[in-house]
Parts: structure tokens; sequence; C-alpha cells
């Protein structure tokens, strides 16, 4: 059995992205752990999910000016809720971005936000979840 464990997400330092994630997303801290040279092993994920983010800390000109746009600029993630209205109104009031209001597709419920670093996120609940 695979199932997909971390994916890298790229941030300027490492506090500020815990403080992004952890504060204003709502996301876990599952592991801070100090691995020398001011390099850190940071992972974050929502609660309950199976896939975490690796918080990695950008080193060189090519990796920080790829923070925010490793998505090249569309949208690359995809944060599922089972009530949209809820977490949609809790981001809001943690101050995350939103670029429109909520609006219903075909596929579900979903509005575009970004989280502090520039990357573009879908808040979505799926029409058929399990589809």
């Amino acid at each position: 059995m695979q199932h997909l464990a971390l994916i890298a997400l790229l941030v300027p330092d490492y506090d500020a992205g815990i403080a992004f994630y952890v504060d204003r997303m709502g996301f876990d801290l599952l592991e801070d752990t100090d691995m020398g040279g001011g390099k850190r092993w940071v992972r974050v994920a929502p609660a309950g999910a199976q896939t975490a983010f690796l918080l990695a800390r950008a080193v060189g000109t090519r990796q920080t000016d790829a923070i925010g746009n490793q998505g090249g600029g569309r949208v690359w993630l995809f944060l599922q809720t089972d009530d949209f209205a809820a977490d949609h109104a809790r981001l809001l009031a943690a101050g995350v971005t939103f670029e429109e209001s909520p609006r219903h597709e075909p596929y579900g419920t979903v509005a575009v936000m970004q989280d502090i670093f520039g990357n573009r996120w879908d808040l979505i609940q799926f029409a058929n979840p399990t589809a």
C-alpha cells in the first residue's frame, strides 16, 4: 500500500510558516525537530489528514523566488471541508485572504484563497465527496 505522505511547501522562515498554517489555518503542528545548522523538520497538516506539509525554508535565489509560486500562479492546493460555511467563516475571521466570494459549481462549493506567501488554494466542499 502507498499513500502520499508529505508535500514540501517553501516558506521564507519556519516560524512564519508555523504561525500561518497552525495559528490562522488551524492546522496541527505534527513535528518541529531541530536538524542542526538552522535546518528544521517541520510537519503541519489539517486535523485528521493523511497527507501533511513539510515546511521547507527556502535556500538560495531559485527557491526563494519560488515561494508562493510553486503552482505557477494557479490554484494548486485544495483544502477539502465537510462544512464549507463554517470553515470559510473561521478562516475569514483568522485573517485568511479570499480572492472571491464562495461559488457553487457542479462539483461543489468553492472559493479561492491565498496563504500569506502567495500560494493559491481552493477551499472546497465537494458535491459528491466519494466520487
